[in-house]
């Protein structure tokens, strides 16, 4: 088993959280996605979408997707649970991490990815290239200030994003708040919900994996 991986990089991030939460540990290759390692033949010969995370299993199988990744260990390691038991408990957490995902991770990735000078025509991670597009990196500063908002009224009711206990939800949230901070985007003040999490989760040894 091989797990490809990039040390700054937040979407491979979250699956050494969860693995560190797990108490896994997986030979790791590391891809210089700096100096594009990740377009070079080499490694699209090991994954043709040209992004890590990657896991490669003993058998050849490669698992190319973070959560995909997640759902693996999940099922192979299911101590301690961290997409849910049960059927309520797991939809609960499938639901917040997608609402993690999609309004706080992929707004930061338009607010980044579209802003910054070094991506000029890379404003979407994989193989191609793609122009960047101003307004998109002002709409994912907009929907990451919403996220804060959003975050902080849940947190409001529940001590986990995902309900009593910490999941994969948390994992995602946490990384997108950190994300953030690339595009000088920080938690306010009056969001003291999701300043007291924050400060609960990153305090885990996990959020240093």
């Amino acid at each position: 088993m091989k797990f490809y991986d990039c040390t700054t990089a937040p979407s491979p991030r979250r699956v050494r959280i969860f693995l560190a939460e797990k108490g896994i540990s997986v030979p790791t290759v590391q891809v210089d996605l700096r100096n594009n390692e990740q377009l070079k033949p080499e490694f699209r010969a090991i994954n043709p979408d040209a992004t890590v995370p990657v896991l490669e299993l003993d058998n050849g199988t490669r698992i190319t997707d973070a959560i995909g990744i997640c759902i693996y260990f999940e099922a192979t390691n299911p101590q301690p649970p961290l997409m849910g038991e049960g059927a309520e408990e797991k939809a609960v957490v499938a639901e917040w991490h997608r609402i993690a995902e999609r309004n706080g991770f992929y707004a930061v990735m338009d607010a980044l990815r579209n802003a910054t000078p070094r991506l000029k025509d890379r404003a979407l991670p994989g193989p191609d290239d793609y122009a960047q597009i101003p307004a998109l990196a002002e709409r994912g500063r907009a929907r990451v200030a919403r996220f804060f908002e959003l975050m902080d009224a849940r947190l409001a009711q529940s001590e986990f994003v995902a309900g009593a206990r910490y999941s994969l939800a948390d994992i995602t949230a946490l990384v997108s708040v950190d994300f953030a901070r690339w595009v000088k985007l920080s938690v306010p003040e009056e969001c003291k919900n999701l300043r007291r999490w924050h400060a609960q989760v990153s305090a885990r040894p996990s959020a240093n994996a």
